[in-house]
């Protein structure tokens, strides 16, 4: 059984931190990056190793990172929370908070689902560096053609729109949600339902649920916001699945440098989103489609041929 050291644990958190909000894939960075080190880092942090926790501690990580998103939109969270309690007691959908707290909870389904039924296939048949740059430069090319369908007349820019009346008053972020919750029930799922293309290591869940989002007509700064709100649940959740083995005797020698990793991944987590957020008001998919695509392509020639 491999066991992090404390760089490995700092230097995994920051990347993890990062690429689960960056539309990059989080997990293919976290496989493609140790192999193409080599050395103990190859070794140490190979998730379809038999016995590895590596997957283990990467999904640990991921409590930071939702521990971030919470942070950042703890503001949403409440009336998020407030929406729903409200819902639950009034037995009616009325409001713009608790139109939103459902639209998050049935788009969360699909993928919890499939999530618990499929985490051992994608762990040991499809965790490895080859088949990750592949499905890397494919996501690259997903969101390079979400873009151009986007150019074409898939999706709207509401940037810079100015309120209607009786808006003046709300915040920017009251006024995205407003546009969300404009979303039915099925076009959230099919949202939610992009997420699981995320268990394929070198597909991004930020990537696929903007991208869902573009295609059901959401500007970039509504689809990233909503993907955002989406991750939360979801990490969050696998993360506190993950965590028991590492709470046992099987995660002795961890629990220092898991502890350690996950400070490093809260902070990137929460810069990341806070630069992600205004990146998203004026900018595309673009830069990230290039670099995923060079990336997978690159790393599948090195593994295949070198």
């Amino acid at each position: 059984m491999s066991v992090l050291t404390y760089p490995e644990a700092v230097g995994v958190g920051l990347l993890q931190g990062v690429t689960e909000l960056f539309p990059v894939s989080s997990l293919g960075h976290s496989i493609l990056i140790p192999a193409l080190l080599g050395g103990h880092w190859k070794s140490d942090l190979d998730v379809s190793a038999d016995g590895s926790l590596y997957l283990n501690e990467l999904v640990g990580l991921h409590l930071a990172t939702a521990l971030a998103l919470v942070v950042f939109f703890r503001r949403d969270w409440v009336r998020v929370v407030r929406g729903l309690a409200t819902s639950i007691t009034q037995r009616r959908v009325a409001t713009v908070d608790q139109r939103l707290a459902w639209l998050i909870i049935t788009a969360t389904i699909p993928v919890a689902l499939a999530g618990v039924a499929l985490d051992k296939v994608f762990r040991t048949t499809l965790g490895r560096p080859v088949p990750t740059a592949i499905f890397l430069a494919l996501n690259g090319i997903v969101l390079f053609v979400t873009e151009q369908l986007r150019r074409g007349g898939t999706g709207r820019r509401r940037a810079g729109a100015a309120p209607a009346p009786g808006e003046q008053h709300l915040t920017s972020d009251e006024l995205s949600d407003r546009r969300i919750t404009q979303m039915t029930i099925r076009q959230a799922m099919t949202i939610g339902a992009a997420q699981i293309l995320a268990l394929l290591p070198g597909i991004s869940r930020s990537g696929s649920t903007i991208s869902a989002g573009i295609f059901r007509g959401l500007d970039h700064e509504d689809s990233a916001r909503f993907a955002f709100l989406l991750a939360t649940p979801v990490i969050g959740g696998a993360a506190l699945l993950k965590l028991p083995p590492l709470l046992g005797p099987e995660g002795s020698g961890l629990r220092g440098p898991l502890l350690a990793g996950s400070l490093a991944a809260f902070v990137a987590a929460y810069l990341a989103t806070r630069y992600l957020v205004r990146y998203f008001e004026h900018r595309t998919l673009i830069p990230f489609a290039v670099y995923c695509t060079v990336a997978g392509l690159g790393s599948l020639a090195y593994f295949t041929f070198g």
